[in-house]
């Protein structure tokens, strides 16, 4: 995977995402990226994903890990708390095309995945290639994030 230096990337799940999460983490570790975990530290099942979602996102905006896995049971939580953040380009991902595509277009910083719908494998795969993926730059792709990045400063207002 990684041959270059440590690269911090944040991880959170909810109780729908935890066993998902704490594969991932292994595989990280495995292939030698540093982690910050964002919660949950243990299975709980009252526990909600905006508060291990909305942190984990404030870092990556921040710049403080390079980018962040979110996980809730279907994703679809996850990704609406994620880009609620300003700065925060977060995908539901259920395929490998897109896991790449949406950072080499969209810049995009956050992979959301469900615990409950994507398979271990699949999800390795998918982490693999959207932390591993660089963002292009063309012209056309800045215009379109510049026209974002307007509309969530005209929100700010």
């Amino acid at each position: 995977m990684s041959k270059e230096p440590l690269k911090k990337i944040g991880i959170c799940a909810d109780h729908g995402g935890f066993e998902l999460k704490e594969k991932i983490k292994s595989f990280l570790k495995k292939n030698h990226f540093e982690l910050v975990d964002f919660g949950a530290m243990e299975l709980d099942e009252t526990d909600d994903y905006p508060d291990f979602v909305i942190p984990l996102a404030k870092a990556v905006a921040a710049n403080e890990v390079f980018r962040g896995i979110a996980i809730c049971g279907s994703g679809v939580g996850a990704c609406v708390a994620a880009n609620k953040v300003s700065g925060i380009k977060a995908a539901l991902i259920t395929d490998y095309f897109s896991a790449h595509q949406g950072v080499e277009d969209d810049d995009m910083n956050i992979i959301c995945l469900g615990g409950r719908v994507t398979g271990y494998a699949a999800s390795e795969e998918y982490v693999e290639v959207f932390l591993n993926a660089k963002f292009i730059g063309a012209e056309r792709h800045l215009r379109r994030l510049r026209k974002i990045q307007k509309l969530e400063l005209k929100n700010r207002e």
